[in-house]
This record gives C-alpha cells, sequence and structure tokens, in this order.
C-alpha cells in the first residue's frame, strides 16, 4: 500500500513539471514577446513581407474583368501604335519576368483587310497603378511568329510606324515573315523578319527603326529614321554578305518621291539618284562621286511592267562584274534573279575592257525574262581583226557554282592581221572567215570548255578532238604565250 501511494506522488511531480514548461512557453507567446522575436528577426520577416506583398501586387491582373481588360489593351494598341488587333479567346496574364498579357492565335486588320495572321502578341503593362483596371498602361508588345501580306497599297505599313509614340515603351516583332504580292496575289518575294525593333532614342531625340531580316537567303540589317518636319527618310543598309552598305535619304513631300543613295562596295564609293511613283521607277548611278567614268540608268514601269537599264562607260572591268568574288556574281548565286514575276534587260556599252586592250567595242547584253538568265547578243571586237557574238546563252547555279552556256559566234574581217599577231608559218594560214563553238565556263572555278567547233561553217573532226582534251583556266587564258601556242596547234590539227 506504501509503495503504491509512492508511486501516485512520483506521477503528481512529474504532471506538475509538464503543467509549469508549458506555462513558461505559452508566456513567451504573448504579443509583446512576438514583437521582440520580430526585432530579432529584421531580415527575415522583411523579405518573407516583400515576397507576399510582391506576388499579390503582381497578381492582381487576375482578378480583373477579362473582357473589359482586353478591351482596353486593345484600345490601347490602336491608340499608341495605330495597329488594329483582333483578339482571340486565347488570353492569360504573366508577372514573369515582368507583368504581361499574352495572346495566341490573333490577327491584325488594316483598311478592313486582314494584313496577318499572329501566332502570339505579347502586351507588357507598367507597374504604375497596377491595382487600377481603368488606369492599366500598355507599355511594349512583342510579335512573335506572324506572316504579313503586303502589296502596293499597304507596303509602308512598317514605315507609319515611325510616326508613333516610343517615348515610354518600344514595338518589336521576331520571326516573322513578309509575303509581298502583286494585284493577282501572286508572291513576288518573302522577306524573313528576324528581329526588329522600334525604339525611343533619347540622344538623337527620335524614333528609330533597326531591323534584322533575309531576303532570297540573303541576311541583311536596316536601320531608319524620319524627319516629319521636312518629310524625309533616312535609312542604312547593311549587306555584310555582299560587303555593301546603302545609304538612303527619300524625300516623300510630292507626288514623284526622290532619293539619293550612298553605295560603298569593298571601300569602292558610288551614288545614285532615283524618282519613284505609282507608274514608274528611275534611277541613275554612277560609280565615282567626283569624275564618275561609268553612268547606269534605268526606268521600270509598273503599270504595265517593264523594265529597261541602260549603262555606258569609256572602260568597263568586267571583272567587277563576272569575277567569282564580285557583288553581281554574289546575286546571281543567292538565285535573288531568278523570279518568273522579274523581267528586265540591262544595256552596257563600253570602249574598252581593262587590262585587255585589244578588246574593244562592248556591248554587254544581259535579260532575265521569266526566271531565266541569258547574255544573247552581247558583243565586243578584237580591234579591227574579229568581231564576236554570244548566243543561245544561259546562266545559272550547279552545285553552288555560277555557270554560263553559251554559243560564241567569230566573223574574221582580217585574218592576216591575226596571222601576224600568233606569228605562224605560212603554211599555217588557211582562209578564215568565221568560226563558231560551244562553250561552259564557271565562274568559281574560272574553267572554260569548248565544243563543237565549226570552221566556215563545217566541223572539222581533228579540231575538236583537240578541243575535247582541253580544260582550261582563266589564267592560261590570260597568258599571251599559252594562247598563241593553242591557237598554233588549232591550226595545225585544223590544216592536217
Amino acid at each position: 500500500m506504501r509503495k503504491h501511494n509512492h508511486f501516485v506522488k512520483f506521477l503528481k511531480k512529474i504532471n506538475l513539471s509538464i503543467n509549469n514548461l508549458l506555462e513558461n512557453y505559452l508566456n513567451k507567446l504573448k504579443f509583446s514577446n512576438l514583437l521582440n522575436i520580430a526585432r530579432s528577426n529584421k531580415v527575415f520577416l522583411a523579405f518573407v513581407t516583400i515576397t507576399i506583398l510582391s506576388l499579390s501586387y503582381l497578381s492582381i491582373p487576375h482578378i480583373y474583368n477579362k473582357a473589359e481588360i482586353k478591351q482596353q489593351l486593345k484600345n490601347q494598341l490602336l491608340e499608341k501604335f495605330s495597329i488594329n488587333f483582333i483578339f482571340s479567346e486565347n488570353f492569360y496574364y504573366k508577372f514573369y519576368p515582368r507583368p504581361h498579357f499574352v495572346i495566341q492565335d490573333l490577327s491584325i486588320i488594316d483598311r478592313q483587310e486582314k494584313i496577318s495572321d499572329v501566332k502570339k502578341l505579347k502586351i507588357y503593362i507598367s507597374l504604375n497603378n497596377l491595382f487600377s483596371q481603368k488606369k492599366i498602361t500598355v507599355k511594349d508588345a512583342i510579335i512573335e511568329n506572324s506572316n504579313f501580306n503586303f502589296n502596293q497599297n499597304n507596303y509602308n505599313f512598317f514605315l507609319n510606324l515611325l510616326d508613333k509614340n516610343f517615348l515610354e515603351g518600344s514595338f518589336k516583332i521576331k520571326n516573322s515573315n513578309i509575303f509581298y504580292r502583286n494585284i493577282d496575289s501572286e508572291v513576288l518575294f518573302i522577306n524573313k523578319i528576324l528581329n526588329m525593333n522600334y525604339y525611343y532614342d533619347s540622344k538623337e531625340l527620335k524614333n528609330i527603326l533597326y531591323s534584322e531580316n533575309e531576303i532570297f537567303n540573303i541576311p541583311f540589317a536596316l536601320m531608319s529614321h524620319k524627319d516629319r518636319e521636312n518629310k524625309k527618310i533616312f535609312s542604312k543598309l547593311n549587306l555584310k554578305f555582299l560587303k555593301l552598305q546603302i545609304e538612303n535619304e527619300f524625300d516623300y513631300k510630292n507626288d514623284t518621291k526622290k532619293g539619293f543613295m550612298n553605295l560603298t562596295y569593298n571601300k569602292n564609293k558610288s551614288k545614285a539618284t532615283y524618282e519613284l511613283n505609282k507608274n514608274f521607277f528611275i534611277f541613275s548611278f554612277f560609280d565615282k562621286l567626283t569624275k564618275p567614268n561609268f553612268t547606269y540608268e534605268g526606268k521600270i514601269n509598273f503599270q504595265p511592267f517593264y523594265s529597261n537599264f541602260e549603262g555606258s562607260s569609256d572602260k568597263i572591268n568586267l571583272s567587277s562584274f563576272f569575277d567569282s568574288n564580285s557583288l553581281s556574281t554574289q546575286l546571281l548565286k543567292s538565285e535573288i534573279l531568278n523570279n518568273k514575276n522579274l523581267n528586265f534587260n540591262l544595256d552596257i556599252k563600253s570602249n574598252k575592257i581593262s587590262h585587255q586592250q585589244n578588246i574593244v567595242d562592248i556591248f554587254l547584253n544581259f535579260k532575265i525574262e521569266e526566271g531565266l538568265i541569258d547574255i544573247d547578243s552581247t558583243k565586243f571586237s578584237w580591234n579591227e581583226y574579229a568581231n564576236f557574238k554570244i548566243l543561245d546563252s544561259l546562266l545559272y547555279i550547279n552545285n553552288n557554282n555560277l555557270v554560263l552556256d553559251a554559243k560564241l559566234i567569230v566573223d574574221i574581217i582580217n585574218d592576216k592581221e591575226i596571222y601576224k599577231f600568233l606569228q605562224t608559218s605560212k603554211s599555217l594560214r588557211p582562209k578564215l572567215e568565221k568560226l563558231e563553238l560551244n562553250f561552259n565556263y564557271n565562274f568559281d572555278q574560272q574553267i572554260i570548255d569548248f565544243n563543237d567547233i565549226k570552221i566556215n561553217d563545217q566541223i572539222n573532226e581533228n579540231v575538236n578532238s583537240v578541243i575535247k582534251e582541253l580544260n582550261l583556266n582563266r589564267d592560261k587564258l590570260q597568258n599571251k604565250i599559252y594562247f598563241k601556242k593553242l591557237m598554233k596547234d588549232f591550226l595545225v590539227a585544223y590544216v592536217g
């Protein structure tokens, strides 16, 4: 019995100890003690408080009326950028990395016509007045993965954006395409927009358009701004791939617009002027700014469409046209000109060829018709000894090499002078009146092949056998000693 009482007293002592311990801890949870705990953990408490308030603040738009906020954003975009978006139901809000709304699968309307299908539009809003739905403000807008359809009625859509207010915001377009169409809605060309950005330059105090693009597989960068007071547009086009930079000043005060261009190609500077209206495009090009020795003029009529270009020079450097690294060769290799809707003629006249004093009276006829490029009717002379004419020609790309297939007609005027130049013996001086041959020239490898030669309208098998074994590069043809030996071999084969 005593043992039992002793055990009960022991339990009571334990219970009392537990009660005292609980009372001590509960006393520490009084409000005054909580303040003391907070004071001793200021950093942690501040972090938790700011985090909770920030998340709540940034998530406020979730409670907005969806239909009303969509209409408000649409109206602000129309007022700020003059772009009429047609929103879809795929609309939601995101606060990371900064508050913005996302609309997917929408479109743009211009003059009551749909000009673009947009995969995604991001609308970034100002943090000011975020608590008030009626005072929410659009700051930046980004279009992603869109297809624009332009024609002669709305081609200036992007230029008109330069007149808008970008002082407190920007407008961007990424990974999009521009399809430019004719009046029959046929696609003339596609311009790929990699990154286009409209912004306000606080130093220059003007709106700037900077765009990185790609057209016909040629990358280029464009920077442009407007002088609204004088009604001029200034732009700089940079084609690093072609080592070409074009600075342009465009005056749009009158119905017939005027432009002035400065071109820099491989540190060589040129100048051009042009006029443009709804019916035609006229331009003049000079290869030097001070003393022009090459002029190039052209006219394009839009209704009906046709074009003609003419150039003249005392001396022409053909390598500037057909060298493997020249601008014209790179353009041809890019296949930018192989367009069935592009048709034009280029005629260039020159008295001489640089580094070839014996070649005179050059007439280069370059033609594009229904996507095919040729130099038919191109003519030149070898002093007064022979006249050359190119027929049945075709310029094309083969394994990324620019190739010319053509027929060459040679009318011999003075074979005696030719033999004197070749220094041939009298036994190797047959009467020559006309030569006709086919050739293939690879501009990149600078190799030429001849075949099917006719001499005085007759095929000579001996001469053709010799030619089939030849594979000439440009260095050999320009070597006078090698050239004379080659011609003598032909004459030996012909005389038999």
